[in-house]
């Protein structure tokens, strides 16, 4: 099975502190209490990054910093006392979107027969990307994504490409080592979001792009069949 990407807090760092043990206390040193000042900051950060993604969702392409306290129902200082710019929140909302992500991944066949294993993992993975589509085209219009916007990104794809080895095993196992590297490639590259959006933009609804990738997978995996016998003359 393969495991998540690890988590980490929304500031970036792990949810633990080291050296601390499951039960919150340091050697013999009693467990604080959450600090309330802390525990609002983090609140509100999330309040603001949460807002520009309901902004986004909704189809929004530009974020000033007053429509965006507008929405989260706090004040422009507020925004700019925790966040050191705009490009800073955009960059927050980003990764916390990409982070919830996993939660939209549930566990898919890895056996059966193949057509219900394609149309599972097509359902899911349309639903996905569609539902990223706005967060994937802020990440492209970004001049520079920081560093963890695009180790977060990494590991989306990288989690996505398991995921398929997964998915189809039987039929990979079935290949030389070179010719399976290709498949998965191949079969990684019409379930991604570059081609999601291709299909889209070019029209397609989601029903109708959704089977697209259903027919291209299913030529894909077709190749790894042994060829039929030439009949007898």
């Amino acid at each position: 099975m393969v495991k998540q990407p690890a988590r980490q807090s929304p500031e970036g760092g792990e949810t633990r502190a080291p050296g601390r043990t499951q039960g919150g206390s340091e050697g013999n040193t009693p467990a604080r209490a959450p600090d309330g000042r802390t525990e609002r900051g983090r609140q509100t950060r999330e309040k603001i990054a949460d807002a520009l993604l309901a902004l986004l969702d909704e189809g929004e392409a530009h974020f000033s910093a007053d429509r965006v306290a507008e929405r989260a129902g706090v004040s422009r200082r507020l925004v700019f006392h925790h966040f050191a710019d705009m490009s800073q929140v955009i960059d927050t909302a980003i990764t916390r979107r990409l982070e919830q992500l996993f939660a939209q991944i549930k566990p898919l066949p890895t056996d059966g027969p193949r057509s219900v294993r394609v149309a599972a993992m097509a359902e899911q993975r349309s639903r996905i990307l569609e539902w990223m589509t706005p967060t994937r085209l802020a990440i492209m219009r970004q001049d520079q994504p920081s560093e963890r916007v695009e180790q977060v990104t990494r590991e989306v794809y990288a989690f996505a490409r398991d995921r398929l080895a997964e998915i189809f095993a039987a039929e990979l196992d079935r290949l030389p080592a070179d010719r399976r590297a290709d498949l998965l490639n191949g079969l990684d590259g019409v379930t991604t979001w570059g081609a999601w959006y291709h299909w889209r933009s070019s029209g397609l609804d989601t029903a109708t792009a959704r089977r697209a990738m259903e027919t291209t997978v299913h030529a894909l995996l077709a190749t790894t069949e042994a060829p039929a016998s030439a009949p007898s003359p």
